[in-house]
């Protein structure tokens, strides 16, 4: 219960570092839910996004888990609010701002600059996650097959149309009978 407000601050700030996604947000999720409140573990935090990625509808509900894990249902619920109501306020009046400035001059470069942005931040958080989600304990063998799954994995979305609801569970197939 005391860590709701730090939960209802982190959550609010993460929410603003969201731009190209949640992943963007990853990398300072982890300085702060891992490093700094020790909230969660660095395990904790990758099973709970990775379970978030899998989930039908919106992936960043994991930070509800987070939240959940902390403080229980009401934090589930501070957590959600925290991470999605500043971000939706701000993407409304954004929105609203963006559409008057329809013939603004500097509108076209603005928005080629945030896109190089996005993408850096959201390559930022996936490296970040892969630290942790491509482990090398207990020998390589673990590390090798994560590392080789998560290439072909790669290689497979940019190649082909395949679900990923398949990748999904090739993954915990893999995990099931290999990374025990």
């Amino acid at each position: 219960m005391d860590q709701l407000p730090a939960l209802s601050r982190v959550f609010a700030y993460l929410s603003l570092l969201t731009i190209g996604g949640g992943m963007a947000a990853f990398p300072e999720m982890k300085v702060l839910v891992v490093d700094v409140h020790h909230w969660l573990t660095s395990d904790q935090l990758t099973h709970v996004y990775s379970t978030g990625q899998m989930s039908p509808g919106p992936n960043m509900m994991m930070v509800a888990e987070v939240g959940q894990l902390v403080s229980g249902p009401l934090g589930a619920v501070v957590c959600a609010l925290a991470f999605f109501v500043p971000t939706g306020i701000l993407t409304f009046l954004v929105g609203r701002l963006w559409k008057r400035l329809e013939h603004w001059p500097w509108r076209d470069s603005i928005q080629k600059g945030l896109g190089p942005v996005a993408i850096g931040l959201a390559v930022g958080g996936l490296i970040t996650f892969g630290k942790t989600a491509i482990t090398f304990v207990n020998g390589a063998l673990f590390g090798w097959i994560t590392l080789a799954l998560g290439i072909l994995t790669f290689i497979a979305v940019v190649r082909t149309k395949v679900n990923p609801v398949w990748f999904i569970l090739g993954g915990a197939a893999v995990g099931f009978f290999a990374l025990r």
